[in-house]
């Protein structure tokens, strides 16, 4: 028998974790790079992939981004980076999953009772990052995040931790992530069934904690001309380990071209998308579109814009 180069072990581990909303990647840039992006992490989606990369760059930054996700669900992420000194960096970011309100159907009422209820997540950051040494930096973010599942809500406190190392063999950088690491958490408030039954304790699911090592480097970097490659490997709680790769040419640093794969994910392979930096009455812009294309379920689209000042 051929053995596999990432065997599926864990997938039986599905299902096992909550607020699966925060895995849903930010930012058309580094989902165009097949999600390959915690080496690189270069701009204000840094808040979200690994916020030892917001003390990567001195500008500060404001970045928006909005994602089609599926079944008319909308995902929406904003972070803003402050710089304290040419050391250390603050952020603070808002992740928000919504969609419209949904009718209340029951069996004796299949099309809807004339009801309502909504569901929706929400998560607010609070990230630092310092620069230790000229290769060296490392950062965390606090995350307070809310679900609603109608009358039901679940809160919980999560931590990232990220580092961020140049090797100092050319370009050569990589780092280490884990995100979403916290206690078990269980829905707060009670339901009451058909028979008047009133639920009022549920079952505590973990956090969808993952642990990511990224690696990134320039082949080709001119004046004219850069090419970023990237590769990285996660190790999800509650599925099996896969890995994911990215690029991104750059013309003059303005035109961009990005693609990424990913191997060993369920629905998921191909993604690419472009973007265009410009200024405006001297403030710096970059416009950014990328698609994930899903097996099944068909493709994602997201925009992204990030202003630098």
């Amino acid at each position: 028998m051929n053995a596999q180069l990432l065997p599926v072990l864990g997938a039986q581990r599905a299902g096992t974790a909550t607020a699966e909303f925060l895995k849903i990647g930010v930012g058309a840039r580094a989902t165009a790079m097949g999600e390959s992006f915690v080496a690189i992490a270069n701009d204000a989606s840094a808040l979200y992939w690994n916020p030892a990369g917001i003390s990567q760059f001195q500008t500060n930054e404001v970045y928006f981004a909005h994602t089609e996700w599926f079944m008319d669900i909308k995902h929406e992420f904003l972070g803003a980076v402050y710089h304290l000194s040419s050391a250390d960096a603050i952020g603070l970011s808002v992740i928000s999953l919504h969609m419209d309100d949904m009718p209340v159907t029951t069996e004796f009422a299949p099309f809807g009772n004339g009801n309502y209820f909504t569901f929706g997540d929400v998560a607010f950051g609070l990230s630092y990052s310092r620069k230790l040494t000229s290769q060296f930096s490392f950062g965390g973010t606090i995350r307070y995040i809310e679900e609603t599942m109608d009358i039901l809500k679940m809160r919980s406190v999560m931590v990232d931790f990220g580092t961020y190392y140049w090797t100092g063999l050319g370009t050569s950088r990589f780092s280490a992530v884990v995100t979403n690491f916290g206690n078990r958490m269980s829905p707060s408030g009670s339901l009451t069934l058909n028979s008047g039954q009133i639920i009022n304790q549920f079952q505590e699911f973990s956090p969808p904690t993952i642990f990511k090592f990224g690696f990134a480097f320039e082949p080709i970097m001119d004046d004219k001309n850069m090419l970023t490659t990237s590769i990285q490997l996660n190790h999800p709680n509650d599925n099996s380990e896969n890995i994911c790769m990215g690029a991104e040419y750059s013309l003059l640093k303005t035109f961009f071209l990005r693609a990424g794969y990913k191997l060993n994910v369920e629905e998921q392979s191909i993604s690419y998308g472009a973007g265009v930096a410009t200024s405006i009455d001297g403030i710096n812009i970059n416009f950014d579109y990328g698609y994930a294309a899903f097996t099944n379920l068909g493709g994602v689209h997201r925009i992204s814009i990030i202003v630098k000042i």
